[in-house]
C-alpha cells in the first residue's frame, strides 16, 4: 500500500448524544471541527463509516449528525468505532515536520549507519510517544522514546530515521 493511500486514524465514536441520533466523537485532530471538512469518514477496511451532515464542538471532540444514524440506539451501536481518513487527505506537512504515521515503515539506523531495524508503530502509553522498533536481525520488539535526542534525524522521504539507543545518546558529543 502507497503511503499517500494508506489510512489515517482520525476519530472514535463515544456513543449517542441526546436521544435524537446524533454522535458524540473523540477527534485526534488538532481541529475537532476538521472532521465536517472530511465529511466521509472511513472504517479500518477502507468501507465508509459515516458521513458527517453537521458537527458542533464538543468537550473531547465533536457531536455531530450522520446519513448513517437516525436513531440514539443506531449511534450507541458505534460505540468504539475507530474512524479513518486516507493519507492524501491531510494538507501536506511543514518543513521539519511529519505525520507520526509516516514514521511507521522506516529503516531504524544507529550512529554508523547500520540498519537495526524497522519503526513498526508509534504508540503512547500515556507519556510521549514511542517508537516500536522491530530489530533487523528479528525477535522480540523495543521501544525507543521519540525524542530529538534519541531520534535526531527523520529523513521520512529517504525511508530512514536516526535510532539511539539509550547508552548510545550517553556516548555523543553534546549539541
Amino acid at each position: 500500500m502507497s503511503q499517500d493511500s494508506r489510512l489515517i486514524l482520525v476519530a472514535q465514536v463515544g456513543g449517542s448524544f441526546g436521544v435524537r441520533g446524533e454522535v458524540r466523537i473523540t477527534t485526534f485532530t488538532a481541529e475537532p471541527m476538521t472532521l465536517l471538512e472530511y465529511r466521509t469518514l472511513l472504517r479500518a477496511d477502507g468501507s465508509t463509516g459515516l458521513t458527517l451532515t453537521t458537527a458542533r464542538p464538543d468537550k473531547k471532540g465533536v457531536v455531530a449528525r450522520a446519513a448513517e444514524v437516525a436513531t440514539k440506539e443506531e449511534a450507541d451501536a458505534l460505540r468504539g468505532l475507530k474512524l479513518f481518513i486516507p493519507r492524501d487527505r491531510l494538507p501536506p506537512p511543514e518543513e521539519d515536520e511529519f505525520y507520526l504515521a509516516d514514521l511507521i515503515g522506516l529503516e531504524a539506523r544507529d550512529a554508523t549507519d547500520t540498519v537495526i531495524g524497522t519503526v513498526r508503530a508509534v504508540q503512547n502509553f500515556g507519556a510521549d510517544d514511542m517508537l516500536e522498533i522491530t530489530p533487523a536481525g528479528g525477535g522480540q520488539t523495543w521501544y525507543l522514546p521519540f525524542t530529538r535526542e534519541a531520534v535526531p534525524e527523520v529523513h521520512s522521504a529517504e525511508g530512514w530515521l536516526r535510532a539511539l539507543r539509550p547508552a548510545e545518546i550517553g556516548e555523543r558529543e553534546p549539541d
